[in-house]
């Protein structure tokens, strides 16, 4: 499949799930979480000689259940491992389908967890089976509003199981919902705040009523193969769309299309037959197109790390691309902060000579961190920043899990510096929630 080396994430999250360890890992989008958690699954399953449902796979889209399991499709080509994509939309066909594949066995499920919970009421999938929990985008899941529903899922599953969480962030909301269901976690963190070497980024100062006049300006300026708009709402999305579609091989996607209609787009645009797509943030995350060659940030992402994801859309897999943001008046703040969090100054560029002049904008110092002394924890999250604890010394012989950061490797520049070992996690043992209104 063109794999060479491993990625850092993958480097050091193989290791601790072959050995049966729980992990809770932080590291950003294209960085190869997938295969870093679907390998070593698929060895064990191998090695186990299991035919029934072994691993179950949460993910907070269908887009990135689908892709998941198209990913596991292609790694178990040759093993005659099995699995389902589990997710919502369709019509009563789609339903009956998953449910019968639930029902007549797959190794690995994977699954959004609102569909899985309609499911499971209805009380004929057998989950005793189940060895490895794996919670993909964990803070986007959060985001959705989903915490309620995974706990539900985890009352079905047995306590003697492997749990892996991944996630992008590490706020702490996340790290007390992992106290939930994880049991002695080990923990790798690579730094969120860093954009791959090969996107070119700069930003335009404008009013929004130069918006639209200026994304025309840019997409005439090169016959672009892929390319995508972000906006930050689905109005804006469909406002856009039809305005340019005019004149550009243009589509929308955003959570008001079926689902059909969404996997239709998707592939023709991961196929090239649409050259751009304009969307929310839904397509930020987890959705792996190759060879994008452009990112506009139509509206500056409110969140500095949704920057990071948005950007994460192109230069994969050390390929090159280019990222550009659109900045009002009102929204400097925010893009001083998305500068802060990068580490360093986004080029401006002037507007076309045709337009009329922008706003200023002067920016703001970056803040740079020392990689010798910028601990796992707080280059992953901003807000780890505010409250500085003293580092405790792991007592000889304790047990107690460790936390590691990335190690330096020169081929890799979108990973964090070596960093010093932080301190145990104080996780205690996997618990599971009780829910009165579950089915006994």
């Amino acid at each position: 499949m063109g794999f060479d080396t491993p990625t850092p994430i993958q480097e050091m999250a193989i290791p601790v799930i072959l050995s049966g360890k729980d992990l809770i890992a932080c590291a950003q989008t294209g960085t190869g979480k997938t295969a870093a958690f679907v390998l070593p699954i698929l060895n064990k399953i191998t090695k186990s000689g299991t035919s029934s449902l072994n691993t179950l796979i949460l993910a907070p889209t269908r887009e990135l259940a689908i892709q998941i399991d198209q990913q596991i499709q292609g790694f178990s080509y040759f093993l005659g491992v099995s699995s389902v994509p589990i997710y919502g939309g369709g019509d009563g066909i789609v339903w009956d389908q998953q449910k019968k594949a639930l029902e007549t066995g797959a190794e690995i499920v994977v699954a959004t967890p609102g569909r899985l919970i309609a499911l499971l009421a209805g009380g004929k999938i057998d989950l005793s089976t189940l060895e490895h929990l794996v919670l993909d985008e964990a803070d986007r899941m959060m985001d959705m509003g989903f915490s309620d529903d995974i706990l539900k899922i985890v009352n079905y599953l047995p306590q003697t199981r492997q749990t892996i969480l991944f996630s992008a962030t590490m706020p702490p909301k996340i790290r007390q919902f992992s106290m939930k269901i994880l049991n002695k976690p080990e923990e790798i963190s690579i730094a969120i705040g860093k954009t791959a070497s090969g996107v070119t980024q700069s930003m335009y100062s404008v009013y929004d009523t130069q918006k639209e006049e200026l994304v025309r300006h840019i997409l005439s300026q090169k016959n672009y193969e892929a390319v995508i708009v972000f906006c930050s709402t689905k109005d804006k999305v469909k406002a856009l769309h039809k305005t340019l579609r005019k004149s550009f091989d243009i589509e929308a996607f955003h959570s008001d299309l079926e689902q059909v209609e969404r996997e239709k787009i998707m592939s023709a645009f991961k196929n090239r037959k649409v050259k751009i797509l304009v969307g929310t943030d839904i397509i930020s995350r987890g959705i792996d197109v190759v060879g994008i060659e452009l990112v506009i940030n139509y509206d500056t992402p409110g969140d500095p790390e949704d920057y990071v994801h948005r950007v994460g859309r192109t230069a994969r897999a050390d390929a090159k691309g280019e990222a550009i943001t659109f900045v009002n008046p009102k929204d400097q703040p925010k893009f001083v902060r998305i500068e802060q969090l990068i580490g360093m100054s986004v080029t401006q560029n002037p507007l076309p000579a045709q337009m009329e002049k922008g706003p200023g904008y002067t920016g703001g110092a970056p803040k740079v961190s020392t990689p010798s002394t910028t601990s796992a924890s707080n280059t992953s999250d901003p807000s780890f920043k505010k409250k500085k604890k003293k580092k405790k010394k792991p007592s000889q012989g304790s047990g107690e899990p460790k936390t590691y950061a990335a190690a330096p490797k020169s081929d890799a520049p979108a990973v964090s510096e070596p960093q010093t070992e932080a301190s145990p996690s104080k996780y205690g043992q996997r618990r599971n929630v009780i829910d009165s209104e579950l089915p006994q």
